[in-house]
């Protein structure tokens, strides 16, 4: 089998949907004829931690370990919870800031480009080196964010003869949160040029979405690929039964700027209209939910409908979505985000129960729910057409005939996917 080595910040235990993409390559590489060696840090600082996944690692993968240093790690002494933030690219309203989160914004802005983890780039390159001779790979893969891991295939390029594929899971400096960085302009030049090098170095790059493939190309001559996020085959518990109230679920972090109030609004409305509907009304809320959220929620008047869960395992969310009458999904009402795929919308194409999609004009996801007929899309302005559509939804759960018929989604399973990328990987 020929040899390639994947270059990841995250790897089991992290939890989250940044572990899942390259975890589940990996588990199917092997039956195309590919070899994957994993390259991950010894002693990462992960936002999230879910230990469940270590045990999908498939037997007899060669991980290789290096140290990193974190400055996460340093800078938690001061604040864990602004730390866990700015880490996992969550970035605070910019009213909401408090004095410590300006400053080490600007820090990680402009003291640590492309980002924090920028040290681990010239230790890894020093030790990847004679590890890809020694073991005469010839293809390496890096995939950001953290982006300052294609600068270690950027120099590992530049030094050996590979074939080098990058693989960009969020944009760079198109990604929703990269203007609140407190950049100068330097900087800004900085990230420009680095992006522009690397897009123009690799032999082929690779997206999650067809918005940031269309970005990209206007930026470069080099091949460029969309290899979407996607479900796999999940142990599910014995005898799954769908909840017996009128659930509406959404697996992830809600914060401030994912925060649909025409949607709360409808869900309210419709709880003092129908008695039988707030009898049977529940919203399901699993993750991070920033208080704001919280504070739209309850002043919709659905205080007594809503159920918290904080950050579960895996297979406890499969679970979940999987008994859930409707499925939440979510975005921020930007067109800097129409090209952002949540990699949950596929496990819920998986769970096949009915999809209700908020978010920007000409999203990415409008494009799966047409292909798959797997949900409905509003745009954050048609709130009558919203709460019509959720009233017919609530009919048919009366009527105890609440199903999709969706199609095509096999062309999402892992194992697909997987089958596409090792594609790629044997073009010459």
């Amino acid at each position: 089998m020929e040899k390639v080595l994947i270059i990841t910040y995250y790897w089991p235990p992290a939890g989250g949907p940044g572990v899942q993409r390259w975890l589940k390559f990996v588990k199917y590489l092997r039956d195309f004829e590919i070899e994957p060696v994993v390259y991950v840090p010894e002693n990462p600082t992960y936002p999230l931690i879910d230990k469940s996944l270590v045990s999908e690692i498939p037997k007899n993968i060669q991980v290789v370990q290096q140290k990193i240093l974190e400055p996460y790690s340093v800078a938690s002494i001061f604040s864990k919870k602004d730390t866990e933030t700015i880490s996992s690219g969550i970035i605070a309203k910019e009213g909401k800031q408090n004095f410590l989160q300006k400053m080490m914004l600007y820090i990680r802005g402009n003291f640590f480009i492309p980002d924090a983890r920028k040290f681990w780039i010239k230790p890894s390159v020093n030790f990847l080196k004679n590890l890809l001779e020694e073991q005469q790979i010839k293809t390496i893969i890096t995939t950001g964010p953290p982006h300052s891991l294609h600068l270690i295939g950027l120099q590992l390029k530049n030094e050996l003869n590979i074939k080098w594929y990058a693989d960009f899971r969020d944009p760079w400096t198109q990604i929703g949160y990269h203007d609140k960085l407190r950049l100068s302009k330097s900087s800004q030049q900085k990230h420009i040029n680095l992006e522009k090098e690397v897009l123009n170095s690799a032999d082929h790059i690779i997206t999650t979405s067809f918005t940031t493939k269309k970005e990209f190309q206007n930026k470069t001559s080099k091949p460029v690929s969309v290899i979407t996020n996607g479900f796999d085959e999940e142990p599910a518990e014995n005898n799954i039964q769908l909840d017996k109230k009128f659930t509406f679920s959404h697996i992830g972090s809600l914060l401030s700027g994912r925060n649909p109030e025409n949607l709360w609004n409808c869900l309210g409305e419709l709880v003092l209209e129908e008695k039988s509907f707030a009898d049977d009304f529940i919203l399901n809320l699993v993750g991070a939910v920033s208080e704001e959220v919280l504070d739209s929620i309850k002043a919709a008047g659905l205080k007594d409908h809503l159920s918290l869960h904080k950050y579960v395992p895996h297979a406890e969310a499969i679970a979940l979505q999987r008994r859930s009458q409707v499925l939440l999904l979510i975005e921020i009402d930007s067109q800097e985000t129409k090209g952002i795929i949540p990699g949950k919308v596929f496990e819920y194409l998986a769970a096949k129960r009915p999809i209700l999609a908020l978010g920007p004009a000409e999203w990415d996801i409008c494009q799966f729910l047409e292909e798959t007929l797997a949900g409905t899309f509003f745009k954050y302005s048609e709130e009558e057409k919203l709460k019509y559509h959720i009233l017919k939804l609530y009919r048919k759960f009366k009527e105890e005939r609440l199903e999709i018929d969706s199609r095509n989604i096999e062309n999402y399973h892992r194992k697909a996917l997987t089958r596409n990328l090792a594609n790629l990987l044997k073009q010459k």
